[in-house]
């Protein structure tokens, strides 16, 4: 059998993590854990990741960053500038049990306690603001938003949505995603001076994005298969 390459043990590192992490939580998925889920010693992690704060860093920045590019991808369709802020805020709202938004939140728990995991969340915060601010200067361009600081209105409604995302996933019964998704609406109407409505998502696009939360929520033990957005919570990493 074929030795296994350094980046090929690496990954599977990671894909224990993630497995692990599913079952018990990012912030109590340990070393022992990890080499339990592979069949193998705690000495093979160590020898591929310097610290379990790697590891868990490493297992955040596969599903956060692989969760970008697809959402990127995803808003290169969607039109003008008010079609890609509908479908970002669209993007954003969790759907039931959703294991991945349970990631992010262990993570921006623990960002301030693991270096490595608050480097990773700090720059990929940065990333979602700078999305979000592209299509906010493209809308002001055209003359669809107003807004005197682009990037201060992008942080704003992350805020807000960010917020209300937790308040889905971690008080179901209190807000739900209808209501989340109105009121990050809203928020954002009002940030970019748009008449009320006018970012208001559509029961068929609800229903689009709800199947497809659902079909990733079904994705095994692993990583799920990421056919939208997961979510970002807002980090020290905010102006």
């Amino acid at each position: 059998m074929a030795r296994m390459s350094a980046e090929r043990r690496r990954d599977a590192i990671v894909d224990a993590a993630l497995s692990v992490a599913r079952r018990k939580g990012l912030a109590a998925t340990t070393v022992r854990d990890v080499a339990a889920e592979m069949g193998s010693s705690s000495g093979l992690i160590h020898h591929y990741f310097e610290t379990m704060d790697d590891v868990v860093a490493a297992a955040f920045e596969r599903i956060a960053g692989q969760d970008l590019v697809e959402t990127e991808e995803q808003l290169r369709d969607a039109g003008d500038p008010t079609g890609i802020v509908r479908a970002f805020l669209s993007s954003y709202a969790p759907v039931g049990e959703d294991w991945a938004f349970q990631l992010w939140l262990d993570a921006w728990a623990e960002a301030a306690r693991r270096p490595a995991l608050r480097e990773v969340s700090s720059r990929l915060n940065l990333a979602w603001a700078a999305m979000l601010e592209r299509a906010i200067r493209a809308g002001v361009a055209s003359g669809d938003f107003r807004s005197p600081d682009p990037a201060g209105a992008a942080w704003r409604i992350l805020s807000v949505v960010d917020g209300l995302a937790l308040q889905v996933v971690a008080h179901q019964t209190i807000i739900d995603r209808q209501d989340m998704l109105r009121w990050a609406a809203l928020a954002a109407e009002r940030e970019l001076d748009l008449v009320p409505g006018t970012l208001a998502v559509s029961s068929e696009s609800r229903a689009a994005a709800e199947a497809r939360q659902a079909d990733a929520s079904r994705g095994g033990a692993g990583p799920p298969p990421r056919a939208r957005s997961t979510h970002r919570l807002a980090s020290d990493a905010h102006p």
